[in-house]
């Protein structure tokens, strides 16, 4: 037997102050701002062999202008989203976006080493807080149980935007030269930023006066960043989040290396087949994110079920995969792996933003960001590298999957709180009977 707060329901679209129509047009122009966040990020790597030519330049300078965009990100991705949520998501966002696109053209213009190293540092300072605060705008116009649909469909976006700025980048570098597809992504970005203000509208989209009376009076707060932490269920969110990623993001650097140590791939033909993969986790990151909604949306604890699901389902697929040789069944089982292995993108935004104050959540989303690449997209890749040192990738590889047992023991943990941890957001006390006024009794 379950007891269950009626507080807690994932359910409250009369919340929302917006027509529907509307909110899938704010969302449509934040999901290509973001396309155009990552195409504006990743195109350089398209162009790489051009400019090491052009400018005869080492691989280590051609990896800083790349690594300069993720350190300014994570430098600065808490700051600029709290920045954003005390003055003004919109115009923040358009700003945000002004910046890289007007920082890609520099790069286009470039004449030198220095001139494009300036204007990448540039880049970086304008994406910094984009994916945070954005997801921030995206869930304040739908109901809350679409939450982890979106939270999940918002971070394909940038798995797609990476995968269709190198190919295009890729594509008119061949036609017209590497500064012509610099100057493609920041004209796309450029005619967005611009639509963006003029569509959306910061009083169209912020919550009516019930629903802002409602999150004052949830909270009981006067500090309400204090919700970035304060609870056992948000933080072990964080934790666990991060400690997934360690395992999708790990396979998707390495593994074009694996194809052609392995499968005696050229490295085109990796490449692709990698690229691929990537797809196959973007895709996931969406199926996943919906069908935690479908599933879950009158019994939001069962979004930790389903990331504690996801964990397992991925541990249990990838640890078959790399016990085979190589061969189609292998990278059959790395694709069905990687597919659920990003699935729990979705429920822990979701949780994540059920667990936090609505004044701070792009500063929440960017918490939850930096927990991501703290402990796992920035150790995995580096950890794994240093494995496969000593003992070879294939087997490396073979041990990556076994983190995922850790992340969904500290799900399970975040589980074991929610209730309680959503209640006290909410100003009210866990029931303890059933006669209780306001419980929902559950077989």
């Amino acid at each position: 037997m379950a007891f269950h707060p009626i507080a807690a329901d994932d359910d409250d679209a009369g919340c929302v102050s917006v027509s529907r129509q509307y909110a899938w047009i704010v969302f449509a122009l934040t999901f290509g701002l973001l396309i155009s966040d990552y195409m504006s990020r990743q195109v350089l790597n398209a162009v790489f062999p051009l400019l090491k030519t052009e400018w005869a330049l080492s691989d280590g300078q051609l990896g800083l202008l790349s690594g300069i965009v993720a350190l300014m990100v994570g430098l600065l991705t808490f700051p600029l989203s709290l920045l954003a949520d005390r003055f003004g998501r919109v115009k923040s966002l358009a700003l945000m976006a002004l910046l890289w696109s007007v920082a890609t053209l520099g790069c286009a213009l470039a004449q030198d080493y220095q001139q494009m190293f300036i204007a990448r540092f540039m880049v970086g300072v304008g994406e910094a807080a984009y994916g945070s605060v954005g997801i921030a705008v995206v869930i304040s116009v739908f109901p809350k149980h679409m939450r982890a649909t979106l939270t999940s469909a918002f971070m394909a976006g940038g798995l797609f935007g990476a995968v269709l700025g190198m190919a295009l980048g890729g594509a008119i570098a061949a036609k017209l030269g590497w500064r012509w597809s610099f100057a493609g992504m920041s004209l796309f970005g450029l005619v967005l930023a611009m639509l963006y203000p003029l569509i959306v509208k910061e009083a169209r989209i912020a919550p009516p006066p019930v629903a802002q009376m409602a999150n004052k009076a949830a909270v009981a707060v006067k500090r309400p960043l204090r919700t970035l932490w304060s609870s056992r269920s948000v933080v072990s969110t964080y934790i666990a989040s991060g400690l997934q990623l360690f395992v999708g993001g790990t396979v998707m650097v390495w593994i074009p290396s694996y194809l052609n140590r392995y499968y005696d791939m050229p490295t085109d033909k990796a490449g692709g087949i990698a690229a691929g993969i990537v797809l196959c986790s973007g895709v996931g990151m969406i199926v996943c994110g919906v069908l935690s909604d479908r599933l879950c949306r009158h019994s939001p604890e069962r979004k930790v079920s389903l990331a504690i699901g996801f964990c397992l389902g991925s541990c249990l697929l990838l640890s078959s995969a790399f016990a085979l040789q190589a061969g189609p069944v292998q990278l059959a089982l790395i694709c069905l792996g990687m597919l659920i292995a990003t699935g729990t993108t979705g429920p822990s935004g979701a949780m994540v933003a059920n667990l936090t104050h609505y004044s701070v959540h792009g500063t929440a989303f960017a918490t939850l960001t930096l927990a991501n690449n703290l402990l796992g997209l920035a150790p995995g890749p580096f950890i794994t590298g240093r494995v496969s040192d000593l003992i070879g990738l294939h087997a490396a590889f073979q041990l990556v999957p076994l983190i995922s047992l850790v992340a969904a023991a500290v799900f399970f943990y975040a589980k074991c709180h929610y209730h309680k941890d959503i209640a006290r957001l909410q100003g009210q006390s866990v029931p303890e009977s059933i006669s209780e006024v306001g419980l929902e009794v559950k077989l």
